[in-house]
């Protein structure tokens, strides 16, 4: 299986029909998975932990929406042989926890709804331990495996992400400020060179990396994606399927193998 690194948005980009477009689009030219395992940016907590592994309500993990962001559901199946098969990987170099309680956050039932709307695919999200960009990197690295099992391996975060520096007023399709461009610019390039070492270092090589992202935790789960795709092996494996700018962040989103 691929490896994903997407940009979810916050609940109303649901509404955007170029976006949701662009996801239907992608997820048809996938193989279908055997089930999901979503790292998303809303969910840090040490150790790993993994979340439900049944039908549990979703986490709406925002607040001041109108009332119909908190009416979506997205009743796809858990996935316990996964968290099983996770827990081996990873459980070895590190401590596993369960939330069995936790449903899907909106950076995972989000963009699933899009790409998977009949909700027939087993999916299981696990947290962050750390924002560590190596780390992460090497998580990634332990769960590689179960791309061959067909594990659809998908980082849900956004390639730029400064909610302070947003003209809402603007309107989403306002030209983006000249630190998100340059940012996505960079990162456009360091990806399509493979750039492993310069994308983990990304708040030292990175230009308006500060502003960019003033907190990493939605550029970070691009660092689980590389490693679970052995990024940097084959430069011109990452390809771009989603890019452009919603409020003038970037939704650049990529595909591994």
């Amino acid at each position: 299986m691929p490896v994903l690194y997407l940009g979810h948005g916050a609940p109303p980009l649901a509404d955007d029909e170029r976006w949701t477009g662009e996801l239907r689009s992608w997820a048809a030219e996938l193989p279908r998975p055997e089930s999901i395992l979503v790292v998303s940016a809303h969910w840090e907590e040490s150790p790993l932990t993994l979340g439900a592994t049944r039908p549990t309500p979703l986490t709406y993990d925002f607040w001041g929406f109108p009332r119909r962001y908190y009416e979506v559901t997205y009743d796809a199946p858990g996935a316990p042989e996964l968290a099983e098969e996770v827990t081996k990987l990873v459980g070895g170099a590190e401590p596993v926890a369960q939330d069995p309680e936790r449903g899907l956050d909106h950076g995972a039932y989000v963009p699933l709804k899009e790409m998977f709307p009949e909700a027939d695919v087993p999916v299981l999200q696990v947290s962050m331990p750390s924002l560590d960009p190596r780390g992460l990197f090497d998580l990634g690295r332990r769960l590689a495996p179960l791309r061959e099992r067909g594990v659809l391996v998908v980082g849900s975060g956004f390639l730029t992400h400064n909610l302070s520096c947003v003209d809402f007023p603007a309107g989403p399709d306002y030209q983006p400020p000249s630190w998100s461009a340059e940012f996505d610019d960079w990162a456009a390039r360091a990806l399509a060179g493979g750039d492993v070492d310069a994308l983990l270092d990304f708040q030292r090589k990175a230009p308006a990396a500060g502003i960019a992202h003033p907190r990493t935790e939605h550029f970070a789960p691009l660092f689980v994606a590389m490693g679970a795709a052995g990024a940097g092996a084959d430069p011109s494996s990452p390809r771009t399927a989603v890019e452009g700018f919603w409020y003038g962040l970037s939704k650049r989103s990529v595909q591994f193998g």
